[in-house]
């Protein structure tokens, strides 16, 4: 092998390694702190009532929850029951809630009350 193929090699084995490793950091997930709503009414809720009234009404309809983040809105990616269970009881109320963003979703892993 001449050394700039050996040079290149070394050089793209350092790169696979660098994205595996960032890969392997970004998985980890980030806790996002804001309000319980839905991803159709975002920070406006469109139903006569309360914010968490409005919340579960429409998610009941299919929209998914959201999580309000100063003036950015996340949707919500939750299939565990007890993800669901617990944003259901913080609708339109501070929660924590830790995942992974992507864009505008976040695939959640936990869901707690903000403190």
């Amino acid at each position: 092998m001449t050394l700039k193929k050996c040079s290149i090699s070394l050089a793209t084995l350092c790169l696979g390694a660098g994205l595996t490793v960032a890969t392997a950091f970004a998985a980890k997930g980030q806790t996002y702190s804001g309000e319980v709503s839905d991803a159709v009414c975002g920070a406006k809720h469109m139903m006569a009532g309360d914010a968490a009234g409005c919340t579960r009404e429409c998610v009941s309809k299919g929209s998914k929850y959201a999580l309000i983040v100063g003036s950015k809105v996340y949707t919500l990616e939750a299939s565990d029951k007890a993800s669901l269970d617990e944003l259901d009881k913080l609708a339109g109320q501070k929660a924590k809630i830790s995942g992974t963003a992507t864009g505008d979703t976040i695939a959640v892993s936990s869901v707690a009350p903000a403190k």
